[in-house]
């Protein structure tokens, strides 16, 4: 560190990290273009090895959360036929539990030198960089997935490219309600290793 500006910054952004937790509840309150762009300007900021930027961003915010949302339902119908009505209603609903839904999809390039495994990391670090910013913004998000993520309906739906691959619906907007910030428990999840050869 070279000053007191820059403890004030990085305590700041710690302190973001370490209070960061799910919403529970969203308010119906549309965000700005300006807003979900500096979210994605943050995403995009991950570390990317290679510089492949194999990460996509799906918006859907207003009626075009409806398209998530028959495609969730058509998805339950084909995993469940005598899924009734209700039921089918209640999973298209999940596609408004937030004003903006960040669809985040993963397409990894074969590379020499970068496994996909890396590339797939990458985009989990997006996600994060997006939710960290939200948090800084005094928004809310919620990482969810599930079996629509690995649904083919789901993917024809909102126009993904066959090897394409979900890795988060995220919603966004204003939060009525958080989960509790659990600890950060480091027990038995850390080594120290020591060197003690002669």
């Amino acid at each position: 560190m070279t000053g007191s500006s820059d403890n004030a910054a990085t305590g700041s952004v710690f302190e973001v990290i370490v209070s960061r937790s799910s919403t529970k509840k969203f308010a119906d309150t549309p965000l700005g273009r300006n807003q979900i762009e500096a979210l994605l300007t943050a995403a995009v900021r991950a570390p990317d090895h290679g510089l492949l930027a194999p990460w996509r961003f799906t918006i859907l915010e207003g009626n075009s959360r409806r398209i998530l949302g028959d495609a969730m339902s058509a998805a339950l119908l084909e995993k469940m036929p005598d899924a009734d009505a209700e039921a089918r209603q209640r999973e298209a609903s999940k596609a408004f539990r937030s004003p903006v839904l960040i669809v985040v999809s993963a397409l990894p390039q074969s590379h020499p030198k970068v496994p996909a495994v890396e590339q797939l990391v990458a985009v989990g670090a997006a996600i994060q960089n997006l939710w960290i910013a939200a948090h800084s913004m005094g928004l809310g998000a919620a990482w969810k997935t599930g079996s629509h993520a690995y649904s083919s309906t789901v993917k024809r739906a909102l126009s993904l490219m066959e090897d394409e691959q979900i890795l988060g619906f995220v919603h966004v907007g204003v939060p009525l309600s958080k989960a509790v910030v659990r600890p950060a428990d480091l027990s038995g999840k850390v080594r120290w290793l020591q060197d003690l050869r002669q």
